[in-house]
C-alpha cells in the first residue's frame, strides 16, 4: 500500500521521515568517519597502510556494487521491511566492528556493514515515495538531503572527538543508539508499496552485483596503480563484460530486476543523466580543492576541510524550501538553472592563487556552488524516483544511489589523470632551462607524484627556492585543470536538465471543473478567470 492509494496521517509522515532521517544518515556518517579513525585503528591493531585501505573500500565496495540490489529487493518484499532490515544488520554489524580482535576480522565486519547499507539506502528514498504524495515529496526529500548532508560532514568531527576522549572502537560502538531509535521510529511508517507474487531475479542480482563490482573496484585502485595495472584493468574489463550481461539477461527474462522500460521515461534517464555529471563534478571539486589547500596553499586538514562547510550549511537551509518550490513549479527549472550556477561557482575557485584568502578567493565561489547544489538535489532525486513510479521506486533510487557513486570514481580517475599531465608538463616546462643536481631532480620526480605539492624533501638548500615555485606554478596548473573539469561537468548536467526535462502534468484544485481540478494541467497552471458580466 502507498501514499499514493492511502493517505498517510500527518504523524506518520513526520516519524518516517525522521526514521528515514537517521537510519540514512548513520550510513553515511559511517562513510566519512572511518578516515579519522585510521591511524588509531592502525596502531592498536597493527595495521600496515594495505589493511588501512581495504578497511574503507570494503564497505564502499559492497555498499556500491549492492546498492541496486537492496532497491529492487525494497520494491518485491516491502520498503519498510527491507529498511528495517538493513537497520538492524548495521546495528549488528557495527558491534561486531568495534569488538573486531584483528584487522581481517575488522575488515570483513566493514564489508558485512556495506551490504546491510545497501539495503538501507534505497529504501530509504523508496519509503519517503510511499509515505508523502507527489505535491509533498519534493520538500520531504529536500529534508532528508538537508540532514544526512549534514551527518556526512560533522562524522570527521564526532569521529575526531570520540578519539580524544575513549577509543576507535566506539566509532562503531555508538551506532546502536541511532539504529535503536530508527527502528524503534519505524513503527509508525506505513508498510510501503510491495510486488507481491513477483520472483526475485536471482541471475539479475548476481550479474549486477559483480558487474558493478568490477568497475567499483577498479576505479578505487586506479590512482594507486594505474589503468595499467591487472588490478585495475582486468576488474574493469571483467565488470563491464558481467553488465553488459546483466543489461542482456534483463531484456529476456520475465520478472527483470531492472525493468529497461524504465530508461525510456525521459525523466528518468535525463535525470539520471544530470545526476552522473552533477556528481562527478562535486566530487572532483571537493577532493582536488582539499588536497590543494593543505599541500599547496599550507592549511591545516581542519581548516582546509571546514572550507565546504558553507555548501553543508546552505543545503540544511535551503534544499526542503527548494523542494517545495519545485513541486509547486515542476523541477525543470530548479535542475536546470541549479547546476549553471552550481557550476559557475566552481569556475570561480580558478581565482585561487597559491596562498588564497579564504574570504575573498575562496568563500564566494563556496557559497555560490552551495545555492546551486541546494537548488538542484531534491528536486532531481525527486524527479527521478517520480519518473519510476511508485511500484519501481527502490530499484529507481537504487540506480540514482549506483549512478551517483560511480560517477564520483569515473571523474576522479579521468581528473587525476589530467591534473597529473597538466602539473607534469607545467613544472618540465618551469624547469627546462634549469640544470639540477642528482639531488634535486630525484627529489622533484617524488613530488611530481604527489600530483599536488609545492615540497620537494632533499632538495639542496640552494635549489630549493626555484623547485618550490615550479611545484606551486605547476600545481596550480593542475588545480586549475581539475576545477575546469568539475565546473563544466556541472555545467553540462544543467544544460541537459534543461534541455531533457518536462515538468510533470498534475492535476490542480479548480472549484469550477468537473471532479474539482483540471486534470493534466501543467504545475504553474492556473484556473481560467471567469468572463465578466
Amino acid at each position: 500500500m502507498s501514499a499514493e492509494s492511502q493517505p498517510v496521517s500527518a504523524t506518520a509522515k513526520r516519524w518516517t521521515l525522521v526514521a528515514c532521517i537517521v537510519g540514512s544518515a548513520t550510513v553515511f556518517l559511517d562513510g566519512t568517519v572511518v578516515n579519522v579513525a585510521l591511524p588509531a585503528i592502525a596502531e592498536g591493531l597493527d595495521s600496515g597502510l594495505s589493511a588501512q585501505t581495504w578497511i574503507v573500500e570494503a564497505y564502499l565496495l559492497t555498499l556500491g556494487s549492492l546498492i541496486l540490489l537492496g532497491g529492487s529487493l525494497g520494491d518485491l518484499l516491502g520498503r519498510r521491511r527491507v529498511f528495517s532490515l538493513g537497520v538492524a544488520a548495521f546495528g549488528v554489524c557495527s558491534l561486531l566492528c568495534a569488538l573486531a580482535p584483528s584487522t581481517d576480522l575488522l575488515i570483513v565486519a566493514r564489508a558485512l556493514q556495506g551490504i546491510a547499507g545497501a539495503l538501507l539506502v534505497p529504501s530509504t528514498l523508496a519509503l519517503i515515495v510511499d509515505t508523502f504524495p507527489e505535491s509533498e515529496r519534493g520538500a520531504a526529500i529536500g529534508s532528508w538531503t538537508a540532514w544526512t548532508g549534514t551527518a556526512t560532514v560533522i562524522g570527521p568531527l564526532g569521529g575526531g572527538l570520540l578519539l580524544e576522549v575513549v577509543s576507535w572502537r566506539w566509532i562503531f560502538a555508538i551506532n546502536v543508539v541511532p539504529v535503536l531509535l530508527t527502528l524503534w521510529l519505524l513503527r509508525h511508517a506505513p508498510e510501503g508499496h510491495r510486488e507481491r507474487g513477483t520472483p526475485i531475479d536471482w541471475t539479475g542480482a548476481v550479474l549486477c552485483a559483480l558487474g558493478l563490482a568490477g568497475p567499483v573496484f577498479a576505479l578505487t585502485e586506479q590512482p594507486s596503480h594505474g589503468w595499467g595495472d591487472p588490478r585495475v584493468a582486468i576488474p574493469l574489463l571483467a565488470g563491464a563484460a558481467l553488465l553488459a550481461a546483466f543489461v542482456w539477461w534483463e531484456g529476456r527474462v520475465r520478472a527483470p530486476m531492472l525493468p529497461l522500460s524504465m530508461f525510456r521515461i525521459r525523466n528518468f534517464s535525463v535525470g539520471n543523466l544530470a545526476t552522473f555529471l552533477l556528481y562527478g563534478g562535486l566530487n572532483v571539486a571537493s577532493l582536488f580543492l582539499v588536497l590543494y589547500l593543505q599541500q599547496v596553499a599550507g592549511w591545516s586538514p581542519v581548516a582546509a576541510g571546514a572550507a565546504m562547510l558553507p555548501t553543508t550549511a546552505m543545503m540544511f537551509v535551503l534544499s526542503k524550501r527548494f523542494g517545495a518550490l519545485a513541486d509547486t513549479y515542476g523541477p525543470r527549472r530548479f535542475m536546470g538553472f541549479g547546476p549553471l550556477i552550481a557550476g559557475a561557482g566552481l569556475l570561480l575557485l580558478l581565482r585561487v592563487g597559491t596562498a588564497p584568502d579564504y574570504l575573498t578567493e575562496v568563500l564566494p565561489a563556496v557559497l555560490l556552488f552551495g545555492l546551486g547544489l541546494a537548488m538542484t538535489v531534491a528536486p532531481l532525486t525527486a524527479t527521478v524516483l517520480g519518473a519510476a513510479g511508485v511500484e519501481h521506486a527502490g530499484v529507481a533510487s537504487g540506480v540514482n544511489n549506483a549512478v551517483a557513486r560511480v560517477a564520483g570514481l569515473v571523474a576522479i580517475a579521468v581528473a587525476g589523470a589530467a591534473v597529473a599531465a597538466a602539473a607534469s608538463d607545467k613544472l618540465d616546462a618551469e624547469l627546462a632551462s634549469t640544470r639540477l643536481t642528482p639531488a634535486a631532480q630525484v627529489a622533484v620526480d617524488r613530488a611530481r607524484a604527489l600530483r599536488l605539492t609545492d615540497r620537494a624533501p632533499g632538495t639542496p638548500a640552494s635549489e630549493r627556492p626555484l623547485v618550490e615555485q615550479a611545484l606551486a606554478d605547476a600545481s596550480q596548473e593542475g588545480f586549475r585543470v581539475a576545477i575546469g573539469i568539475a565546473g563544466g561537468l556541472a555545467l553540462l548536467g544543467g544544460l541537459v536538465a534543461l534541455a531533457g526535462i518536462r515538468d510533470p502534468r498534475r492535476e490542480i484544485p479548480c472549484e469550477d471543473c468537473p471532479g474539482g481540478a483540471l486534470v493534466g494541467a501543467p504545475t504553474d497552471a492556473r484556473p481560467p478567470e471567469p468572463a465578466p458580466v
